[in-house]
């Protein structure tokens, strides 16, 4: 599973290092962020480089919103996209060159960058990257650090715009540095209605009765630390990263407090012991769901298209359902995530780069990426249209969302996430005890990036 495109309610924490950074980078990001912290109690008088002939990056142009100030003539910009894009984000540009017709000359072109590798590449180099790009938000920390986000001219009116989430996402010390444009990166249950009444999909135990009685299965990827974070995130244990922006906290063993580590334990236990239950990948679920073996599901946007041709009219979506633990029904979470677009803010033509960035992410441009790519906008309006309120998918992914937390942990949760994962799966075919299963997860993920 792809982190870098998966990942709303919780404020944002630093996590320097996060898949794809190493300890050395993480140390480098963390010095960069008190440098920018530090740097933020300066004038905002644009200063320029030394030997660069670039602004600094950690100052705000005061004049950057200002129309009277822009510059004409030939304005030449370069966007950092998905290239599958391409073709909506030139209908986009378009409308945009109409917009501003007369004020300048503009010669825009897209460049095909995967989401996925946009942090690594602008990185590389700075001064070639793109003066607008995408990104997702598991990058912010790191592109936010190194100085390289322009902070937004007019964060109040995008604030107001888009979804308390996605702005947290987007944000640090309450200032906004890049424009959300999507709210879909999260998962939630698919179902097939031929099988399910609506309280069954309430409860996991609804699910697995109804599964059982049809003989067959629901499923879920509970091996991916990804998915697996379900089953913590609203339990009141807790998960995180240390201040040192490279170690994660988490006491998910611990044997006090009304849920104890071993009751979630025992609850996945009686999960993957269940016949009804299937662990299985995105494209397993998705083979299942096709030769009809598998009826319900946890997965995310991405794959709504498929089960709607599969399933036909029958075809539902819903938050995740709560499970039994401890003698009490709790709420699934989740991870959620979102798409940014931000500024270079070494761009040589950063006002109208901004203004472009607004343009591609904003009421409008949401609205019609929705349309044309099945993409869950983060602009309340486009996200309350009629439209996207005929769409199971996206009416479950936002009513997921006020139980879901933004993915920020260091590398080390990942893989003891699988272990454990995997040794539940088989049933704990070695009898350990839950306990001890539960310290030697917790012990893994707050584990230090030497080991």
């Amino acid at each position: 599973m792809n982190m870098s495109w998966k990942w709303g309610a919780c404020a944002l924490t630093i996590a320097a290092i996060l898949a794809g950074c190493s300890s050395t980078e993480a140390t480098e990001t963390m010095e960069t962020i008190r440098e920018t912290d530090s740097q933020e109690q300066k004038s905002e008088t644009t200063e320029t480089t030394e030997g660069s002939g670039v602004s600094d990056p950690t100052e705000v142009s005061s004049t950057s919103g200002d129309d009277e100030t822009l510059e004409s003539g030939t304005v030449p910009l370069t966007v950092w996209a998905e290239e599958d894009d391409f073709e909506m984000l030139e209908e986009m540009i378009t409308s945009f060159q109409e917009h501003y017709a007369g004020q300048a000359s503009f010669e825009i072109n897209l460049m095909p960058q995967a989401d996925s590798g946009t942090c690594n590449m602008v990185l590389d180099d700075i001064h070639s990257a793109g003066d607008v790009f995408s990104f997702p938000d598991d990058q912010f920390t790191r592109l936010m650090a190194a100085g390289v986000l322009e902070p937004v001219d007019n964060a109040d009116v995008v604030s107001a715009a888009n979804v308390p989430e996605a702005i947290a996402a987007a944000s640090w010390h309450d200032t906004l540095y890049a424009f959300p444009y999507t709210a879909d990166n999260g998962y939630f249950l698919y179902y097939d209605k031929t099988y399910f009444t609506e309280q069954d999909v309430q409860t996991l135990d609804g699910l697995l009765a109804a599964a059982t009685a049809a003989e067959k299965q629901i499923s879920m990827e509970l091996n991916s630390g990804w998915y697996l974070y379900a089953f913590f995130g609203q339990t009141g244990l807790e998960l995180g990263v240390n201040s040192d922006g490279v170690t994660n906290y988490c006491n998910w063993n611990t044997t006090e407090g009304t849920v104890k580590g071993t009751d979630i334990a025992q609850s996945i236990l009686n999960l993957t012991t269940n016949p009804a239950f299937s662990c299985n990948t995105d494209n397993d679920f998705i083979t299942k769901v096709q030769d009809g073996s598998v009826i319900a599901g946890v997965s995310g946007t991405w794959n709504a298209t498929q089960i709607r041709n599969a399933w036909g009219k029958d075809y539902g979506a819903v938050k995740l359902p709560t499970f039994t633990c401890a003698g009490r029904q709790i709420q699934m979470a989740s991870f959620t995530g979102y798409k940014l677009m931000g500024v270079n803010a070494y761009s040589p033509h950063k006002q109208w780069a901004m203004k472009l960035a607004d343009w591609l992410t904003n009421e409008d441009n949401q609205y019609l990426r929705f349309v044309q790519k099945n993409q869950i906008p983060s602009n309340l309006n486009a996200a309350s249209s009629d439209a996207a309120a005929q769409i199971p998918a996206v009416q479950a992914i936002l009513e997921q969302s006020q139980y879901g937390n933004l993915q920020r942990v260091g590398v080390k949760y990942w893989d003891p996430c699988t272990d454990f994962a995997n040794i539940m799966i088989e049933g704990n075919p070695n009898n350990i005890s839950l306990q001890q299963l539960m310290d030697t997860l917790t012990e893994g993920i707050t584990a230090s990036i030497a080991e």
